[in-house]
């Protein structure tokens, strides 16, 4: 083929899968239509592997095909993330398949060791998010804070790596998402749960899931003056660009006993625009199978920066990020279980966009691996 010609074709590609990813839809969502569900089978085996703990999805256009980052600490397997099938029609989601696993790699090249053979480098996988222009994956890791037992102190990460899962870089953190034995800094399995690429990938906004020590209490049953902290990057230069503060929802289900587990934080985001994301927030309570999932358009266009604020309890954000309702899944009259993650999917015949979410099973018989499709009404 002509050179001239396929450099083309690759600059065209390359445009399409940009405006396929980052176009401004801020102002054409107005509702989330339920189109379909679709479970994956429990303990589906899958090149050797166990399929579950699937919390972060993201999709690609131009290979028309799903990537799905796994929880499991290298526990069942090594940690990984599957490439997935999803077939959808006019009735909803007809099927999902796998059709690859790609194990996560260390800077050495090996996979990373479960918390028996070594507790400091044992990863937590939360979100992954692909790059069409760079062709790599951006991933998150919880890290691990347990104390008063031979302490484990494990930071949260951001790693870059590429298709074939080969370690390439990580961002750097910033002062506040260091773990500490003290009550200081992330709480365990509170940190980064969520992430998404804005303003045609020169930007990333990581989440954390829940407060930090020193930005107030866990989300209760009541309104309590607390926040979450979403972080703005550079993926040019990989500095942090600015911190937003945010407000979690009460819980909305009191647990079965008075002092049962419950939490409410954010498993995902996924960005609108520049300045406006989609917000999920999930709630559980122990005693109640299901969990609450909402969703929120959120603007941090009016923010204050706190990335020099080292808490918002003593320091309250000026303004924090606006947010506005857009469905609680509760309405939706059928069970929703452990959703983390979220993406947009195809495009509809009639030009809408599609939104697709996954739950997190927890490789527990009890909980389902769901797929929910919805559609991007205006």
């Amino acid at each position: 083929m002509n050179t001239t010609i396929l450099l083309a074709k690759r600059t065209i590609k390359l445009l399409l899968v940009t405006t396929l990813l980052n176009s401004t839809i801020y102002a054409q969502i107005g509702s989330l239509k339920l189109l379909g569900e679709y479970d994956v089978r429990f303990n589906l085996h899958y090149n050797n592997t166990t399929v579950g703990g699937l919390s972060g999805i993201d999709y690609n256009p131009v290979k028309k095909e799903y990537y799905l980052i796994s929880d499991d600490r290298s526990a069942i397997n090594p940690s990984r993330f599957y490439t997935a099938k999803v077939k959808i029609s006019s009735k909803g989601i007809d099927s999902v398949y796998f059709t690859n696993v790609t194990f996560l790699k260390q800077k050495d090249g090996s996979t990373y060791p479960n918390h028996a053979k070594d507790a400091f480098h044992t990863p937590d996988p939360e979100a992954m998010r692909y790059n069409p222009i760079t062709k790599r994956f951006i991933w998150s890791s919880e890290g691990e804070r347990i104390v008063n037992r031979g302490d484990t102190l494990e930071d949260p990460a951001i790693t870059v790596i590429d298709t074939a899962g080969n370690y390439k870089d990580t961002f750097p953190l910033p002062v506040q998402l260091h773990m500490h034995a003290t009550e200081n800094g992330p709480r365990q399995n509170g940190v980064f749960e969520g992430l998404t690429f804005a303003d045609n990938y020169k930007t990333l906004f990581v989440n954390v899931e829940e407060p930090l020590y020193e930005d107030g209490p866990r989300a209760g049953l009541k309104d309590t003056a607390t926040w979450i902290r979403i972080l703005k990057y550079s993926t040019t230069t990989k500095k942090l660009v600015a911190q937003y503060a945010y407000h979690p929802d009460p819980i909305p289900h009191a647990p079965i006993t008075p002092n049962g587990f419950m939490i409410n934080g954010i498993p995902d985001i996924l960005a609108l625009d520049a300045n406006h994301l989609l917000v999920m927030e999930r709630a559980f309570s122990t005693g109640r199978m299901a969990c609450t999932i909402k969703i929120y358009m959120a603007d941090v266009s009016n923010a204050s920066n706190i990335q020099d604020v080292a808490s918002l309890q003593k320091t309250p954000a000026a303004n924090i990020a606006g947010k506005q309702l857009l469905l609680n899944m509760d309405t939706l009259g059928r069970f929703i279980d452990n959703v983390e993650g979220m993406t947009f999917g195809p495009t509809l015949p009639n030009g809408h966009k599609t939104l697709v979410m996954v739950a997190d099973n927890n490789f527990n018989i009890l909980e389902r691996t769901q797929f929910f499709l919805f559609e991007v009404m205006p």
